[in-house]
């Protein structure tokens, strides 16, 4: 082993504080996966939550491993030293499984650098009965783990607090006295969440549209339930490891709010995330105790932070608790009330994030974002009066519908709030910034607007440029946007079937070069991220009971698109 890599993850270990290290011996081991680096996977609350779900379980050792640094990767292929896990230096082949969080699917191509470097053979169908079981959770295979099939022997699907539990117990009973095969078939059969790709027979048109799904045995469900739990206050969600070293070094993060609400139709949380529930001020008090002998600063995290019943009692008692701060990402510009603004300057908050989406009240109806210009720049005037300095919008641009004329209403609303806010702080503190993010629209499995293409990419490109333009002039006016480019590939990711793995292990193979993945496997990537999918198709991840009516879906789809054929843009 590698000294030089050894040394770092003792360094790692020596900055943190809350990990758990225990003794190995007859306990399941299970080395838990980030599909990036440590900074940012550190910063994943949902990580974080599941490592220590593990540990509490009395049977089980858990251990964390993650992309290696650039400089670490290439340290690994030299030293000849397969990837090891962060608390004992273990390699990942040494585990009884290795499980992937996954969160985002441009990470995707992580997975295989993971398992490579680890020793373990990339495709499922050909581990040996030795290496370890790979099965994989979170919120993007919940969405869709198609394109992942091939090399996943396992997924759980849904909320880990809901699946793990069950999973554990199973496990740690049969996975040593059971062959790979007959555990796996237990799992399918019995756990209800469990979903192992290898036991599913998918069969294909010619035009490439699924023509059938079947399990190979009748003993299999046909369906696969997103498992959730109902009552949030049965646990807890919150940071277990601090450490200075991450995105979110300096505060203490613990979950508010699950699903949501609102049901806008771009949005996964507010559909397969349903239903919005929220934890009690009772439960959230220890948490908040917990955190503030940590940190000095909370952060509230959850879909639906804004909707909180209880929100700003919450934030009263963190800054009553010795002299404690309150952060919250972006917040619901139609619930932002006096006493809630005032308590965030009492925080002394000075930037506060707020999400549009679209500039024109049309476009902000196809998507059902549910609120009005008017209460844009009360929102604004709201902040800026109680010195809310800097502003962060977030837009995104390639929605349904989009025209031009959407575009422009971007640039004509950010003007308006700028001269609101110019306007509102004079003789104030003073005014500093709007920074305008502008994100592309990428369709998710489970909203209504899963059967709509990703619009093309040379036409986003304009559209930032055409508002980038516009806005050149104004000073206190900031443009950053995110690149198209990996919008595809995350449209593809996002929108693909079994066949996309193809394209996942060329990209293995070029080291991340797409363009020449693309050139050498015979796969359309078009023909999952450029086409109007029909309403009576069968898409990739229909096999999962997201618990929606498909008949839902279909219905807010159609009224998005008769709002633009009903309306003058």
């Amino acid at each position: 082993m590698s000294w030089k890599l050894k040394k770092k993850c003792l360094a790692l270990l020596a900055r943190e504080e809350g990990y758990t290290r225990k003794i190995w011996g007859d306990a399941l081991t299970i080395c838990l996966a980030y599909p990036n680096v440590y900074r940012t996977g550190m910063s994943n609350l949902g990580f974080q939550t599941v490592y220590a779900l593990i540990n509490r379980h009395p049977a089980c050792l858990c251990e964390r491993v993650f992309l290696p640094d650039p400089g670490d990767e290439a340290g690994h292929a030299a030293s000849a030293t397969p990837l090891f896990s962060l608390e004992s230096q273990k390699p990942l082949g040494d585990f009884d499984l290795v499980a992937f969080s996954l969160s985002f699917e441009n990470d995707y191509p992580n997975i295989l650098r993971i398992l490579d470097l680890a020793g373990i053979p990339l495709a499922a169908e050909i581990r040996r009965e030795k290496d370890p079981l790979v099965i994989g959770g979170g919120i993007a295979a919940t969405l869709n783990p198609e394109p992942l099939a091939d090399f996943f022997d396992l997924f759980l699907l849904g909320e880990g607090e809901a699946v793990l539990p069950e999973f554990l117990d199973a496990a740690v009973a049969l996975r040593r006295q059971l062959t790979r095969e007959a555990f796996l078939a237990h799992a399918q059969k019995e756990i209800s969440g469990a979903y192992v790709p290898r036991y599913y027979r998918v069969t294909y048109q010619c035009d490439g549209r699924i023509a059938a799904r079947e399990p190979v045995d009748a003993a299999f469900p046909r369906r696969i339930p997103k498992r959730w739990v109902p009552d949030l206050d049965t646990f807890p969600t919150e940071q277990g490891i601090t450490t200075a070293g991450t995105e979110f070094g300096g505060m203490f993060l613990t979950e508010v709010s699950r699903g949501c609400r609102r049901g806008c139709r771009f949005c996964a949380a507010g559909f397969v995330c349903r239903p919005a529930r929220f934890r009690s001020a009772a439960s959230l008090e220890g948490s908040f105790r917990r955190g503030l002998e940590k940190r000095k600063t909370i952060g509230l995290l959850g879909t639906a932070v804004s909707d909180h019943p209880d929100l700003i009692p919450l934030c009263r008692s963190i800054l009553d608790s010795g002299g404690g701060s309150v952060a919250v990402g972006s917040l619901r510009l139609d619930r932002l009330s006096v006493p809630l603004v005032a308590l965030l300057k009492e925080t002394g908050m000075e930037t506060v994030s707020l999400a549009p989406e679209a500039g024109s009240q049309r476009l902000r109806d196809v998507i059902r974002k549910g609120f009005t210009t008017k209460e844009i720049f009360s929102a604004v005037e709201k902040l800026i009066e109680y010195d809310m300095v800097n502003l962060r919008l977030y837009f995104m641009v390639g929605l349904p519908t989009e025209t031009d004329e959407d575009i422009d209403a971007i640039v004509q609303l950010v003007k308006g709030m700028e001269h609101r806010a110019r306007r509102y702080s004079a003789g104030r503190k003073g005014f500093r910034r709007l920074t305008l993010s502008i994100n592309q629209f990428i369709p998710k499995p489970g909203t209504p607007f899963q059967w709509h293409p990703l619009e093309d990419t040379a036409i986003v490109r304009k559209r930032i440029r055409r508002i980038t333009g516009a806005l050149r002039d104004e000073k206190a006016v900031r443009v950053i946007h995110d690149i198209p480019k990996w919008n595809y590939i995350q449209a593809l990711l996002s929108l693909g079937d079994r066949t996309v793995g193809k394209l996942l292990l060329a990209v293995h193979r070029h080291e991340g070069n797409w363009a020449q993945a693309f050139k050498e496997v015979n796969v359309n990537p078009d023909f999952y991220v450029y086409r109007r999918k029909e309403t009576g198709e069968i898409l990739p991840w229909d096999f999962i009971d997201h618990g929606i009516e498909k008949t839902l879906l279909i219905s807010e789809y159609r009224k998005a698109l008769g709002t633009d054929l009903n309306l003058s843009p």
